[in-house]
């Protein structure tokens, strides 16, 4: 006979985990399938200053490895591999694993999150990783006493710039327009750090490097004028995709390609499957509001199971 589950989370990160930890305290015996990231954005971020509970900046990789903890202790099981294919066409949800398992559930929590967001300039794909990164607190400390870019001017690029400072000698801010979208606390703290310097109205155009990256070609965004910026490594920070892929064309979604869900809900348009954190929310996009809606899947999937669904 066939296992069924009651409840399979796809996805980790704050949303996943804590759909795990209300779920099994639920004694409903969740899995949580972590994916290509196991514990989400948070993993590759360094000081936490906003997630309630602590007086002082936390780390990241931490607070995923505590919230994984917990989920297991109170009796989850984290299966480290990933989902290739789902079918939610019948009751019970299949999904089909990278080793072509396959595995069966009443419930399905999507917490996939979502994944960096690329310039698709020219030579991006060649010098990635050869200078070019999403992801400074991965890769800053290869450029001490380097001279850096980050481009963006959002919560995720001001917070790069800052945490570049520790390693590079420079630290550029190009954007596009001619004021920042970050909060004003991290606005501040840019532009009183003698480090950075700010390039408005910019876009890149170009990277410049044979091997590794040597500059880039920054088009100017009201004169059309093209100059050429030196650099040892760039920094693309201008937003994330949800990672949705796989549920194209099962779950409603909107043109962004978020999963929709109903009002006050985290349910989808597929009875029994639940969206919850980065993968639905493109307007708070926080750990703690991941949390909620984690949360909010796991008792809607427990009230789901309660009932009747023939």
């Amino acid at each position: 006979m066939t296992e069924i589950n009651n409840v399979i989370i796809i996805g980790s990160g704050p949303a996943g985990y804590t759909a795990a930890i209300y779920s099994a305290r639920a004694n409903l015996k969740p899995i949580i399938i972590s994916g290509l990231q196991p514990g989400g954005q948070l993993t590759i971020t360094t000081d936490v200053e906003n997630y309630p509970g602590y007086e002082n900046p936390i780390q990241g990789p931490w607070l995923m490895d505590q919230m994984k903890k917990q989920s297991e202790n109170v009796g989850t099981k984290v299966i480290n591999k990933m989902v290739k294919e789902v079918d939610f066409s019948n009751k019970n949800k299949k999904i089909i694993l990278d080793d072509n398992s396959e595995i069966f559930s009443k419930t399905v929590i999507v917490s996939t999150g979502a994944q960096a967001r690329w310039l698709k300039a020219k030579n991006e794909e060649k010098l990635k990783g050869f200078g070019i990164s999403a992801c400074a607190t991965c890769d800053g400390f290869f450029f001490k006493d380097k001279v850096v870019a980050v481009v963006g001017g959002g919560n995720s690029s001001a917070e790069e710039a800052l945490f570049l400072t520790n390693f590079a000698s420079k630290v550029y801010v190009i954007h596009r327009r001619d004021k920042l979208r970050s909060e004003k606390i991290l606005q501040d703290r840019l532009f009183k750090n003698k480090k950075i310097e700010f390039l408005w109205n910019k876009e890149v155009t170009e990277y410049i490097g044979d091997k590794n990256l040597t500059g880039a070609l920054l088009k100017d965004s009201i004169t059309k004028s093209i100059s050429e910026l030196k650099l040892d490594g760039l920094f693309v920070a201008i937003g994330h995709d949800p990672a949705t892929d796989i549920f194209k064309n099962i779950l409603d979604m909107d043109d962004e390609g978020y999963i929709i869900t109903k009002p006050d809900s985290t349910q989808t348009s597929v009875n029994g499957v639940f969206a919850a954190g980065d993968v639905k929310d493109k307007v708070y996009r926080q750990a703690v509001t991941a949390a909620g809606m984690g949360c909010m899947a796991a008792l809607e999937a427990e009230k789901f199971l309660s009932i009747d669904n023939d």
